[in-house]
């Protein structure tokens, strides 16, 4: 069950992840260290051939594969009920690249019972194996780039502080 007022855990302590690898982290069961072999031995690889618009380079054309991030997400055992919706929909999945690139992606939208969207963890960028930087997070639906992060190294999951804000009725 969620605590819906814990705050965010930093960081686990443990030796330095292997280069390629992410650590899912959090409001979890047990943080879990996974290489880009891990994610495209243990679960299935989906394709999507995307556009985006990038501000610096125009239009971007890639074709990625790689497992769905709630799949594996969900490898990390997230503290909530699987049956309680309004419990999962305030998960959130904050994601981390290499250089230092940061995103959020929330629960509801990558959830089945909610949006259903298709973000994948790549594996493979135009034919060309991740193993080395590391995953990339792809989110088909953006029209724009901002959020596809590059060589992820960790993804925080859990459910923000529950604050009433003043002048609010708790």
């Amino acid at each position: 069950m969620s605590r819906p007022n814990a705050a965010p855990r930093p960081a686990p302590a443990t030796t330095p992840a292997p280069a390629g690898s992410l650590t899912l982290w959090g409001d979890v069961a047990g943080p879990v260290t996974l290489t880009v072999a891990d994610l495209r031995r243990d679960w299935e690889q989906h394709r999507a051939e995307v556009v985006f618009d990038c501000a610096t380079a125009g239009p971007q054309h890639h074709t990625f594969s790689g497992p769905l991030l709630r799949e594996v997400a969900t490898r990390a055992r997230p503290r909530f009920d699987p049956a309680r919706r309004k419990e999962r929909s305030r998960f959130l999945l904050a994601v981390s690249g290499g250089d230092g690139h940061h995103t959020l992606v929330s629960w509801a939208e990558i959830d089945a019972d909610f949006g259903d969207a298709p973000v994948l963890l790549a594996t493979v960028m135009d034919d060309q194996a991740l193993d080395r930087p590391g995953p990339q997070l792809v989110v088909p639906s953006d029209r724009c780039g901002a959020r596809y992060v590059s060589a992820v190294t960790g993804i925080w999951i859990g459910s923000p502080p529950g604050r009433t804000p003043p002048g609010a009725r708790p």
